[in-house]
């Protein structure tokens, strides 16, 4: 099973609030059966407690320390959202990308992301990528 796959990508999402956003992100990872609903809780408790978001218009919700226990296998989701939603603190994110790992697997994902989306010409390409499979490869360019 793959991390990240066309079926955990929605292009052109129109969300109001970065909550909708992240329930969207976990709702990817529960169709691809890398979590169950209840780590979508943890990723909208992650956030209140610590943004996840990463700049240059990236945002990372990823589950609480304690939200293990309802991770099935290390997953990526990507929600592309060209308008943006407020991610606070005068933060607009363009693309969400929901992250569950088994172990510490989420540390080389995250370290990976990181790089990739430093660049925020990488970024401007992924948030205006026409296709699942063009953003998938721009992300998995890097990784």
């Amino acid at each position: 099973m793959s991390i990240l796959s066309k079926d955990k990508v929605i292009l052109n999402k129109k969300v109001k609030t970065k909550k909708e956003a992240i329930e969207w992100a976990g709702k990817l990872l529960v169709q691809g059966n890398h979590v169950t609903h209840e780590y979508i809780d943890k990723m909208i408790e992650r956030e209140e407690d610590l943004t996840t978001y990463m700049g240059n218009g990236v945002a990372i919700p990823h589950g609480t320390s304690d939200a293990k226990q309802w991770i099935r296998s290390t997953g990526i989701s990507i929600v592309q959202i060209p308008d943006g939603v407020d991610f606070g603190n005068g933060n607009t994110a363009y693309l969400v990308v929901g992250i569950a790992a088994v172990g510490d697997e989420h540390l080389e994902i995250l370290s990976n992301l990181a790089i990739i989306c430093s660049e925020e010409e990488n970024v401007k390409k992924m948030v205006q990528s026409n296709s699942a499979e063009e953003l998938i490869t721009l992300l998995e360019g890097g990784m």
